[in-house]
């Protein structure tokens, strides 16, 4: 099944400008934690899609994505991505970082450590690769992480006087 967006530096450069925009510096480890949930509550919140071509394995650190780990060792790699996320795709990355985004690296690492799919790989060796059923399958069961409906919310706004309104996308001569 295709991914939703073209590179997993489309999320991590995602990441990192959120990070920048909050005058945070975003740590390698958190970057990677990030990217790890994002692709498993991903999956859980819509059927099995993948956000990423993305490959996460078992690393004694923590769940690590090899290339964005590579590309980033040394700073913001020059790698061309799309500046443009799809809108649910977008939408939802808001959702992980609002949820996610003020967590230490330390709290992200061991709550991702504590998944099933992660205890699993890290038993067959180093470097195993964490299959994305595995992770979906952990995720949804909010073992150790929170539920996707605590993570992925539909956008709220406010009226004017403050009154919350739920958001949603009109679709014309659709009814009720």
């Amino acid at each position: 099944m295709p991914a939703d967006v073209k590179t997993a530096f489309d999320v991590a450069f995602y990441f990192v400008d959120m990070a920048l925009k909050d005058n945070e510096y975003l740590q390698p480890q958190k970057l990677q934690r990030l990217l790890f949930i994002s692709q498993a509550y991903y999956s859980v919140a819509f059927n099995g899609h993948k956000l990423m071509p993305a490959v996460f394995v078992a690393d004694e650190m923590g769940p690590i994505e090899p290339n964005i780990y590579t590309a980033f060792s040394k700073g913001r790699p020059d790698v061309d991505a799309d500046l443009f996320l799809p809108q649910e795709v977008q939408s939802f990355l808001d959702n992980i970082w609002r949820r996610f985004g003020h967590y230490p690296a330390e709290r992200l690492t061991k709550m991702t450590k504590e998944t099933t799919a992660y205890k699993h790989a890290i038993k067959r060796g180093y470097r195993a690769e964490i299959p994305l059923d595995a992770m979906r399958v952990s995720f949804a069961r909010a073992e150790q992480t929170p539920s996707v409906d605590r993570v992925v919310k539909p956008k709220v706004m406010r009226t004017q006087s403050g009154r919350a309104v739920t958001v949603k996308a009109w679709v014309p001569g659709a009814k009720k």
